[in-house]
């Protein structure tokens, strides 16, 4: 009751503009103008992706300088026709395989990597997601541990591990199993197993993220009604973990088809792939036309493996009843 002779205070009601907004439209007149914050990634992009891209493009079609530095601009197509005909000293042209059979080499250490990776990785991210919880944290802690060293550093321990005076050798033969050392570095295999070990972790880190979130009960389900285990792990297993196993080949077999260090320092020259002959054509032979002819096709090639498997994602979304590229996540 108000008390007379004071005047009662009534609050003002709010205007009609003020209590129809909604927290989500504050929240949207709050964040114009962010778009601004987009200026740094757009000039890191541009400036350090786009424009150097649009740089060895350009230097693809131009001829080499005479004194064999830089390039001289004169539009040419030899750059890519280098790619299949070499040269003769007399001026005439015949087809050299040799391009397309180290562009082949690349191939195939990929895709033996990714096998080889995919193969061990499968069951190590089963083992850690199958761990308790407690322990997964600590365990994938020491799967991320080889990226705390330099690449380089790691790349050079398996000189000493593969040389023929190294340990594996040194154990074999102590054991009485080999008279003389195996010949493994500077082969090969030497090759494969840097670039294993190189990209082992980002194909477990993958499967692991989908198979922790696999329930495996499924799994025992399986098996209860009569199931083998390579039955389990082919009709419940796999296509629960398929998005990880994507991913991984993703992470695994782009970089592994550019890669420089496990051929150049591991292979010795006799394995070598696509990346080992871009670093010699702008280095010692100083051919900057034909190295960045090179990289462009480099270029096209992971462009057309990532729609491969970006096609490959979108088919195996539809289980997941996500798409695109988002069941790889």
């Amino acid at each position: 009751m108000a008390t007379p002779g004071r005047a009662t205070a009534i609050p003002a009601p709010e205007s009609e503009e003020a209590s129809s907004t909604s927290p989500a439209r504050r929240q949207r007149q709050a964040g114009q103008g962010s778009w601004w914050s987009g200026i740094p990634g757009f000039v890191y992009l541009i400036a350090l992706v786009l424009f150097p891209l649009i740089i060895i493009l350009i230097y693809s079609f131009l001829s080499r300088a005479k004194l064999g530095v830089g390039v001289k601009w004169e539009f040419t197509l030899t750059p890519y026709t280098e790619l299949l005909y070499s040269e003769s000293l007399s001026g005439g042209r015949s087809f050299d395989p040799t391009y397309l059979q180290i562009i082949a080499n690349s191939f195939w250490y990929a895709i033996i990597t990714s096998i080889v990776c995919l193969v061990l990785a499968i069951p190590i991210a089963m083992w850690l997601a199958t761990r308790p919880p407690e322990r997964r944290t600590l365990l994938v802690f020491a799967v991320t541990i080889p990226f705390w060293t330099s690449l380089l550093i790691r790349t050079y321990s398996f000189i000493i591990i593969l040389n023929d005076n190294g340990p594996i050798n040194g154990a074999l033969q102590a054991v009485g199993i080999i008279d003389e050392p195996i010949p493994m570095l500077y082969t090969p295999f030497a090759t494969v197993v840097g670039l294993v070990y190189t990209f082992l972790p980002f194909m477990i880190l993958p499967i692991y993220a989908s198979a922790e979130r696999f329930d495996f009960r499924l799994a025992e389900a399986a098996y209860d009604l009569g199931a083998g285990k390579w039955t389990v792990l082919r009709r419940v297993v796999l296509p629960s973990v398929r998005p990880g196993v994507i991913a991984g080949l993703v992470l695994v077999f782009i970089p592994a088809l550019g890669s420089y260090l496990a051929p150049e320092l591991l292979g010795g020259g006799k394995s070598s792939m696509i990346a080992n002959v871009i670093a010699a054509q702008f280095g010692a032979s100083r051919n900057w036309p034909f190295g960045a002819a090179l990289s462009v096709l480099l270029l096209v090639i992971t462009l057309l493996v990532l729609v491969v498997f970006a096609l490959v994602a979108k088919r195996a979304s539809r289980a997941t009843g996500r798409g695109g590229w988002e069941s790889l996540l």
